[in-house]
């Protein structure tokens, strides 16, 4: 027999008519809505049960996992509760404890601010629970009871306060504190190993170890600061404010810098700390037990407040996939202050004015933080590169000391980038190469090494007119000889339309050297299906009288080019009515996305040449000019010659470059 007895006694025979010892008033919407469904994972919601026990002084928290048992066990050391407390706190839905505390509010005993605010973290455990077992100890009274999600129920739909059945005697084991056990867990939301649990319940409290004399466990296993994994993961480091965790066993660490974002810029008196950090590449940051770490987590009272503020900020470049960090803002969750949490305390009222000044505090300090990270990181990738591919270093020898700088500075921004694979990397460092010996033969190695900000802007620069002159290189002209054939090939066997389009969409440089699909292309192209001029279905396409186009938006431009089958004859009135309703179509489209005076340019490709080329070209030239300025007839033969001439006066200069193509190859 227990020394101390339950209040209720151990007889579960007692009448119904008997007063409760416990009782608890809940709406069935408040469960279901707060309670069954407000959480969707284990980590968050046993975040809650660890809450309760900080603000109850608990000093260890000890969890128990046995999804084969189908049991949590949650063990604090921490003030307890007697019955009243437990009718009057515990079982109340809605006891805000800041405001319904008048005997210690906004702290507790030992000066911990508490981090319960509504009052509804309690229904949670019902997420992945059907049963809940509480029993605590204070002040020499140990009792317990039992809930039951079907109970609360069955209680709710009949409008009456739910009465928890009472412990027997022989059920209360707990000494000191509180024990929670829940049992016929709700294994579809349970899903994580023990391992798994400890890492993500790390990375939802900033208070735990030593220092806060704050303590957690799994299954006899301790969480620590180092479980949450992504510290250790940081190349980069920037500490912020009274960030004082180890850095001593950062195995990736290579450079640590102090800043000044201490004070949010509007209001010094906000003030927060924590560090910045960024990983070598992105998938390190991905861990199958904590999660995406890729991101930076919001803490206010040592408690998780947003699981990624980053998301918040919207900034889409790319040294933002390489970042990870925690930040400690605690006046965002001051007493007196609206609540700004959500109920399941993931996220944040995104338009408080609070969060919309850390926001823009933050994207100024995440300015500096990739100013740094550019910097070092090119230094370090210029090191590592060249350790990795020792043939670049056989190339900088070649070169004298201006253009060796500017080469390396290109290989820098280079090594800024993510690549999926080393090989990605080697064959942009290649055409590089290529582009940048061209560019030293005319003058210009520092605007090309400057342009190279990232891989699309440096794919961009050869596609363009300079690097199209300069393909002398055996392996780009031959892939482009490949593309004039195949063009011919089709044009010979009279392919159709689509064919045709499709081909050249490839290889726009044959209809101009400088095009590429630009940014805006599909969603124009969208527009234009809406509007009938795009159309897939060949039924439908004979009927409307429309025929498929090639779309996309070059400089500012928006060009339109429309191509015939090779043996079609057409008229060149046909050809100024469709390339009119094209213009009008586009700039009405164009306008409603905000251009005011949208330049529109409509290019024909035909392969049997307008009477009017021969007999009034002049003629021709003004109805083209009359669709649009700009617009022309361009013809496959004339296409196809033009391109073969170029290309075979760049391939009798390929021996000018035998040395960089030796080197290249060995890349």
């Amino acid at each position: 027999m227990n020394e101390h007895r339950s209040p209720c006694g151990p007889n579960r025979d007692v009448e119904k008519s008997a007063v409760s010892t416990y009782e608890m008033t809940v709406d069935l919407v408040v469960v279901e809505h707060l309670g069954i469904n407000l959480y969707s994972n284990i980590a968050a919601v046993l975040s809650e049960a660890v809450a309760n026990a900080w603000d109850a002084d608990a000093r260890t928290v000890s969890v128990e996992l046995d999804q084969a048992g189908d049991t949590i066990v949650i063990t604090d050391d921490g003030v307890g509760m007697t019955v009243d407390d437990m009718n009057n706190r515990y079982l109340r839905v809605g006891y805000a404890r800041r405001d319904d505390d008048t005997h210690t509010g906004d702290s507790t005993a030992l000066g911990r601010p508490v981090m319960g605010r509504k009052g509804l973290g309690k229904l949670s455990l019902f997420s992945i629970a059907e049963t809940i077992r509480i029993q605590s100890a204070k002040d020499g009274e140990r009792h317990g009871c039992m809930l039951t999600s079907q109970g609360i129920r069955e209680a709710s739909g009949r409008n009456k306060p739910y009465h928890p059945d009472p412990l027997d005697d022989s059920e209360i084991t707990v000494e000191v504190g509180t024990r929670i056990t829940l049992n016929n867990l709700k294994s579809e939301r349970l899903g994580v190993t023990a391992a798994a649990l400890r890492k993500r319940l790390s990375r939802r409290f900033s208070i735990l170890g030593m220092q806060h004399d704050f303590n957690m466990s799994i299954n006899g296993q301790a969480i620590t600061a180092d479980d949450r994994g992504d510290l250790r993961s940081c190349e980069y480091l920037w500490t912020i404010g009274s960030f004082d965790e180890a850095t001593d066993n950062l195995p990736k660490l290579k450079t640590q810098k102090q800043i000044e974002f201490d004070r949010v810029a509007e209001n010094p008196a906000w003030i927060i700390d924590g560090w910045i950090g960024t990983a070598h590449k992105p998938s390190d940051l991905s861990s199958r037990d904590a999660g995406n770490l890729n991101g930076v987590v919001l803490f206010a009272r040592g408690r998780l407040f947003h699981e990624n503020i980053l998301d918040s900020i919207s900034d889409g470049r790319l040294y933002t996939k390489y970042i990870t960090g925690r930040i400690n803002a605690n006046f965002l969750d001051k007493e007196g202050d609206v609540d700004l949490a959500t109920s399941d305390r993931q996220r944040v009222q995104e338009d408080d004015e609070r969060i919309i000044q850390l926001r823009d505090h933050l994207k100024r300090m995440l300015n500096y933080v990739k100013d740094d990270w550019a910097e070092w990181r090119g230094e370090q990738q210029l090191d590592d590169i060249i350790q990795r591919t020792p043939a670049l270093n056989d190339w900088l020898t070649t070169l004298r000391s201006g253009p060796r700088r500017q080469a390396e500075s290109m290989i820098r921004r280079i090594g800024r980038q993510h690549f999926e694979t080393d090989d990605d990397r080697k064959e942009l460092l290649k055409h590089s190469m290529y582009a940048f010996e061209r560019m030293r033969l005319r003058g210009m190695t520092a605007e090309f090494a400057e342009a190279v900000d990232d891989a699309d802007k440096l794919l961009r620069l050869l596609a363009d007119q300079d690097s199209y002159e300069a393909s002398l290189y055996l392996d780009i002209v031959t892939s482009r000889l490949e593309a004039i054939q195949g063009l011919m090939q089709a044009i010979d066997n009279n392919a159709r339309e689509s064919a045709l389009q499709q081909y050249l969409f490839d290889h726009l440089w044959l209809l101009d050297p400088a095009w590429e699909r630009a940014d805006g292309s599909e969603r124009m192209e969208s527009r234009l299906a809406d509007e009938g001029v795009i159309v897939e279905d060949l039924t439908e396409k004979e009927r409307l009288g429309r025929v498929d186009i090639c779309y996309k938006t070059i400089a500012g431009k928006h060009v339109v080019v429309e191509l015939k089958r090779a043996e079609r004859n057409v008229n060149v009135l046909a050809l100024v009515e469709q390339g009119t309703k094209y213009v009008d179509k586009v700039k009405k489209i164009a306008t409603a996305q905000g251009e005011k005076y949208p330049n529109v340019e409509v290019v024909f490709v035909l392969g049997e040449p307008l009477a009017e080329e021969t007999e009034n070209p002049d003629r021709l030239r003004r109805l083209m000019e009359s669709i649009s300025p700009g617009s022309r007839v361009a013809y496959y033969e004339s296409l196809i010659a033009k391109a073969n001439k170029a290309y075979s006066e760049f391939l009798e200069k390929r021996d000018q470059f035998a040395t960089v193509q030796r080197i290249v190859d060995q890349v």
